[in-house]
């Protein structure tokens, strides 16, 4: 059964291990946490967040963190979502956000979660369509600038129900 837990400094190692390539660093971190690869110190940035592991049968599995984009819990973001590449298109991530959802909407009692995702990551992007999360029409789109490239991004929220 997947359970959340929060992070610890010895999650570090497995979770920065399942970035084998700088693609796949940026597609969940987007070089807010650095360039590739990224030190356990450096990743230890995440505990100024609400930083959570998904754990089954004490393996970690995946890794999430929630932050508050104002002073208040009416709203949280979610970030820095990433599951175990052996783990992925089994139903893990769609688990764990549930988990976070849950944690965010009853325990802390915000009205809405919202998360960004770039376009080119097309299996996020479903799996947060498939818990719930709507897309969002902004007036301008973020943009990062990505090994050479231009990476736009999609808005999600979903609200309380």
């Amino acid at each position: 059964m997947l359970r959340l837990r929060p992070y610890n400094i010895n999650d570090a190692d497995i979770i920065l291990s399942w970035s084998k390539d700088e693609i796949t660093f940026y597609k969940w971190s987007a070089g807010v946490l650095g360039e590739y690869p990224i030190t356990k110190e450096r990743f230890d940035f995440v505990n100024k967040l609400m930083a959570f592991t998904a754990i089954e049968d004490n393996d970690v599995i995946g890794f999430f963190t929630m932050r508050r984009p104002s002073e208040n819990f009416e709203e949280l973001r979610f970030g820095f979502i990433v599951i175990d590449p052996s783990k992925r298109g089994k139903g893990y991530g769609k688990l764990m956000l549930q988990l976070g959802l849950k944690f965010a909407f009853e325990i802390y009692g915000a009205k809405k979660v919202s998360l960004s995702v770039f376009e080119n990551n097309e299996p996020a992007y479903f799996c947060y369509k498939s818990v719930g999360f709507d897309d969002v029409i902004l007036d301008k789109t973020e943009i990062y600038y990505v090994l050479g490239e231009e990476w736009k991004c999609k808005e999600l929220m979903i609200e309380n129900r």
